[in-house]
């Protein structure tokens, strides 16, 4: 077994790899957040009996996994795709993240099984149905919370990449370059329909409804079960390169799929599918869309300020504790979405963030906005500058899921 320093290896918005005791740092982080969270419902809580997180070893399908093992005691199926370690290569941090979360689940004698593997392919879709069935578990729920770039479509083998554009015109507006730290101008081109029609592909609801239509025929869904998606709406300031970009269009497509959805499982099941729409937060996909970590910075100065800022962690305690664990019923906003984003869209902070937008230069970027913690989330995602961490120490890096 290999034991060495592990050093970050990062460029820009990319780290090539991954510190595994940082790693399962985070995840007891948000193991205790959940417990905290809940806490403050008081009192026991219903158990949720079978779950699928598909995207479960990053970012918010990792919280709703953690949420709903740690939290709620559920027997949990998980489908990722991430590297394993290789030699004196590291794993990815969605591996370890998902290493610890199995050592910990198995200290506390509940369930996880993990899938490896393309989820849009029609192979892992049949290996979990037949996990499932040979286990004998009926799914409660169901998370879709896929992050990937690219996505081959099982019935025609075409491949599609999504891309960030804004629609019909240019669009122009300072960022931050992470490789400097200095407030740039970006300028990018307005899409094309074929990358609409692509990143719709990859990022809209065609995939959920696959899994959800596989799992409905196999009769591994449970009578009133629910499945939920995750989204994101932001605020005026990142319309352009966001929700009336290509992006945007593609998240119009994952609510239509979801209205769809609800109808099909209500009749069926007596169940229901949901779009959840989330706060901004740091990870890897994020970063890489101009704007959005200067947005970030400022936004987390503002919510940390009020004592309003949550992170993955929190944000899926308090979608489970007060919309979907069992005997829930969510409140939805007038197109149907459950919006976890209240707090972020609140008018007081958003107003704030557009008054300090224009204000912000290299010069007094790491004074007036919280980029220094932007940066330190996004190096801790891999498993960095986590504290308590000593990174002077070999550590163990051929870690098995």
């Amino acid at each position: 077994m290999p034991s060495q320093v592990v050093n970050a290896r990062i460029r820009g918005f990319i780290c090539l790899n991954a510190h595994p005791g940082g790693c399962a740092a985070n995840v007891s982080g948000q193991v205790d957040a959940v417990g905290r969270v809940l806490a403050q419902a008081g009192g026991a809580h219903a158990r949720v009996g079978d779950v699928l997180v598909i995207g479960s070893s990053t970012g918010y399908g990792l919280s709703s996994l953690i949420t709903t093992v740690f939290g709620y005691g559920a027997r949990a199926v998980g489908v990722c795709l991430e590297r394993a370690p290789q030699g004196d290569k590291t794993a990815s941090a969605g591996w370890y993240n998902l290493a610890a979360v199995h050592r910990l689940a198995r200290a506390a004698g509940r369930p996880v099984t993990t899938f490896n593997g393309d989820a849009y392919s029609r192979a892992i879709k049949d290996q979990v149905i037949q996990h499932l069935k040979a286990s004998g578990a009926r799914l409660d729920s169901v998370v879709y919370s896929l992050a990937s770039p690219k996505r081959t479509d099982p019935a025609t083998g075409v491949s599609w990449t999504s891309v960030l554009k804004p629609l019909g015109a240019p669009y122009r507006s300072k960022s931050i370059s992470l490789g400097s730290d200095q407030i740039t101008e970006v300028e990018l081109a307005p899409a094309s329909d074929a990358d609409v029609e692509a990143t719709r592909k990859v990022m809209g609801g065609e995939d959920w409804e696959l899994w959800l239509s596989a799992l409905l025929e196999a009769g591994v869904l449970a009578p009133g079960c629910r499945t939920v998606a995750y989204s994101y709406i932001g605020p005026e300031l990142t319309y352009p390169i966001y929700r009336s970009g290509t992006i945007g269009k593609a998240k119009e497509h994952l609510e239509a799929t979801a209205r769809a959805l609800h109808a099909r499982l209500a009749d069926q099941l007596g169940g229901a599918a949901y779009v959840s729409v989330n706060k901004a937060v740091t990870t890897q996909a994020s970063s890489a869309i101009p704007v959005v970590p200067l947005y970030i910075s400022i936004l987390y100065q503002i919510m940390k300020a009020k004592g309003t800022h949550e992170g993955t962690a929190e944000q899926i305690a308090r979608l489970y504790r007060d919309h979907l664990a069992p005997g829930r019923m969510p409140t939805l906003d007038a197109d149907g979405r459950i919006r976890l984003d209240d707090r972020e869209m609140d008018p007081a902070t958003q107003s704030a963030v557009a008054a300090l937008w224009p204000q912000i230069t290299s010069e007094n970027l790491f004074q007036l906005t919280d980029y220094a913690g932007f940066k330190q989330e996004f190096r801790a995602l891999f498993g960095f500058e986590v504290p308590g961490i000593d990174y002077a120490q070999p550590v163990e890096t051929d870690l098995a899921i």
